[in-house]
């Protein structure tokens, strides 16, 4: 009976198959990350090495695990999405034992039916060389064993360790061992020892230099990321051409958090880039308000909303601020009206060979003498109206790899917000406006691509959105606390 129930479970696992059926057809392809991976080695050092580690399984609480999510380098150079894995990139060839050349080689978790069984699919040794096109790739049970002379490269690029991954005693080869491993390959030093070791080492290990090369490659977009970033950012605009539709008072920030990503999930998006902000009234002034807790929006406040689809890795970023009775106040008006003339001065200027901070200091100059004119701020005095920069990179990330510089090809935001909250030094009548107008742009040869120009972010486009009629109108749930007091 044990012999079959273990035939039952590899034959489970087989059928399920390293290879997903149900899985869109439009993801990057192995070609894309290859060429990543081809790139990558033409800048490297001479005489050196990169090594990627994937991302640690993070746990939620107890036996439950947050839903895994790569390391945004480790999949834009492999294409994998599974943990415990190792990446090495080798400037030059290398001679495996058996005489085999190789430039690259990755170790990934094992096949294991019964792990399969429990929480999904693995590709394995033999499936990343199928699908993801790795010549050199093998199951993490082999890294321990895998020698190769470290001392002799000149550099050893990787990101230096944050000492945050958790050690799986039943696994001798996860993530937590593997770089217990590489640190004694390569002779990492143990930043906690008092003495010196007797023969002092080779000192190649170089934790600072990757980040500006992966920074070079990442920040200009392809052909096929654009389009993966063009589709994020279309869903993004449909979250909120949808709630700008629905939303009513009486409405809950969480449950107009659901909408948007409703439509997120409707569309096939398999992720948000970043939690969701939904802040109705003096929550917008927090500006990474993730509490989204408030059970009623009032109709005399404006709601914030920032919120960005995932879509195959990639993400968008788009904030869009909202009276939730469908018409601004004329304070709120005068707000919103000044933070969007803010990010218009700015895109005037966006094009390549600008800096990002220019962005900010014309939106800055902007609001500044805007907030003196309506008499919220003094001519010279420091506030905190406008407190963080208003452009950053889009892409694998939501503040994605990019350089100072805009160039051809980029994926940014403009982002120009203006936060008054409850008891500031101004007249009430401005307390509890907060405004943020956050747009995505293909940074072309001469200028910019204006990605997000679907979500209304004029006050008279917004104000007529809002009079449409929507799909949710008509939704309704029985009340849950008549139901619990009936079965009490």
């Amino acid at each position: 009976m044990k012999i079959l129930f273990s035939l039952l479970i590899l034959c489970i696992s087989y059928t399920l198959g390293a290879q997903n059926p149900d899985l869109p057809d439009d993801f990057l392809s192995k070609d894309f990350h290859k060429d990543r991976r081809e790139q990558l080695r033409g800048i490297l050092p001479t005489n050196s090495v990169a090594v990627f580690f994937a991302n640690p399984v993070r746990n939620r609480a107890n036996d439950v695990e947050y839903i895994y999510h790569q390391d945004p380098d480790f999949y834009y150079l492999t294409g994998y999405k599974e943990p415990d894995a190792v990446l090495f990139i080798f400037k030059d060839k290398q001679a495996a034992a058996n005489g085999t050349m190789y430039n690259e080689i990755l170790f990934v978790q094992p096949r294991n039916a019964m792990r399969e069984m429990w929480t999904g699919r693995r590709l394995g040794e033999q499936g990343v060389k199928d699908v993801l096109g790795f010549e050199q790739a093998f199951n993490n049970t082999e890294f321990k064993k895998y020698k190769v002379d470290f001392s002799k490269f000149d550099k050893i690029l990787f990101f230096d360790f944050m000492n945050d991954v958790r050690d799986n005693p039943r696994d001798s080869s996860d993530l937590y061992s593997m770089i217990v491993d590489f640190k004694t390959k390569v002779n990492y030093p143990d930043k906690n020892a008092t003495t010196l070791a007797v023969e002092p080492q080779k000192n190649n290990l170089d934790t600072k230099g990757l980040a500006s090369l992966m920074s070079k490659l990442r920040g200009i977009k392809t052909p096929e990321e654009i389009e993966m970033i063009k589709k994020a950012v279309a869903i993004s605009c449909m979250g909120q051409v949808e709630v700008m539709k629905a939303i009513k008072p009486g409405m809950s920030e969480r449950e107009i958090q659901g909408i948007h990503e409703f439509v997120f999930k409707k569309y096939q998006a398999e992720d948000l880039g970043y939690p969701s902000i939904v802040g109705a009234g003096h929550n917008g002034c927090i500006l990474h308000y993730i509490d989204n807790y408030k059970p009623n929006v009032t109709s005399k406040e404006l709601i914030l909303m920032d919120l960005g689809a995932e879509y195959h890795g990639y993400t968008a970023d788009i904030t869009r601020t909202i009276p939730v009775n469908g018409k601004f106040s004329p304070e709120q008006k005068a707000i919103y009206e000044l933070a969007l003339k803010a990010q218009e001065a700015a895109m005037k200027i966006c094009k390549p060979g600008i800096k990002r901070s220019v962005l900010t200091d014309t939106c800055r100059a902007v609001v500044n003498r805007g907030l003196i004119e309506l008499g919220i701020a003094k001519p010279g005095e420091k506030h905190m109206y406008f407190p963080h920069g208003v452009s950053h990179h889009i892409g694998l990330d939501v503040h994605d790899r990019g350089d100072a510089m805009i160039e051809e090809n980029n994926t940014i935001v403009i982002e120009p917000g203006i936060y008054i909250p409850d008891n500031a030094p101004c007249d009430k009548k401005w307390w509890g406006i907060a405004v943020r107008i956050e747009d995505d742009f293909l940074i072309t040869k001469d200028g910019y691509e204006h990605l997000s120009k679907l979500a209304p972010r004029t006050v008279k486009d917004i104000e007529d959105l809002m009079k449409q009629s929507s799909i949710f109108e008509n939704y309704s749930l029985p009340d849950i606390d008549k139901i619990t007091q009936k079965k009490n």
